[in-house]
């Protein structure tokens, strides 16, 4: 369900009035989708040995019911969706939600963006929000997002196409992208059973090799 706000004003009130009008993250984190991202997810996290993972955009909780993290910290811009995660998790110690603008420069192995840079609208609001994401991760970013500024959604002014790749080029050239997953379910027309998001894994470079605990291994991909 997609309680959409009447009008549209900025990226954080959007998200910030559908929650209070009892909306969802909507379809990319419900069913098949969210299970395909799980299953990345959670093998990266086990393969490579990861104790911490903070989040930026951690919305309703549901995509978090099916992650196997040993300590996960979401941060969201809706006081609604962290009161939801909160409610939801109450009783696993493991898990602590914060509104972003609580995020006071912690850090954590890996970084998880998921189906959230393209809806940030306004450029000011993706650049503050890849500085954040970036600085805050120790080995890992993993972004999970369309990567093209071609093909705008019409009638949805809560979506904005960015190929973000030319961003991190310029603006993170200690980071390096160790693997590119495609999504299973391909958008072939309608939302509900497919994205255009993929999977971008970015490791920073202190010696060019990507590590698991399996041993060193080269680029995944």
């Amino acid at each position: 369900m997609r309680a959409r706000p009447t009008a549209f004003v900025d990226s954080e009130r959007f998200w910030v009035e559908l929650y209070e009008r009892g909306g969802n993250s909507g379809s990319g984190s419900y069913g098949k989708l969210a299970e395909f991202k799980a299953e990345f997810l959670n093998r990266w996290v086990r393969d490579h040995d990861i104790q911490a993972i903070m989040e930026f955009g951690c919305g309703d909780g549901n995509q978090l019911r099916l992650a196997a993290y040993p300590s996960y910290t979401g941060f969201d811009v809706s006081p609604r969706a962290v009161a939801m995660c909160r409610e939801q998790f109450a009783n696993d110690k493991a898990k602590s939600f914060r509104l972003v603008s609580e995020y006071d420069g912690e850090r954590a192995q890996l970084v998880l963006s998921l189906d959230v840079l393209y809806h940030l609208i306004e450029d000011a609001a993706f650049t503050e929000y890849m500085h954040r994401l970036f600085a805050s991760a120790d080995v890992f970013v993993i972004i999970y997002s369309s990567n093209s500024d071609v093909g705008q959604a019409e009638g949805m002014p809560e979506v904005k196409r960015r190929r973000f790749t030319d961003w991190i080029d310029v603006n993170a050239p200690d980071w390096t992208l160790v693997n590119k997953t495609p999504n299973r379910h391909p958008f072939s027309g309608d939302a509900k059973t497919g994205s255009q998001s993929d999977f971008y894994v970015y490791q920073r470079q202190k010696d060019g090799w990507l590590r698991s605990r399996h041993g060193r291994v080269q680029r995944s991909w």
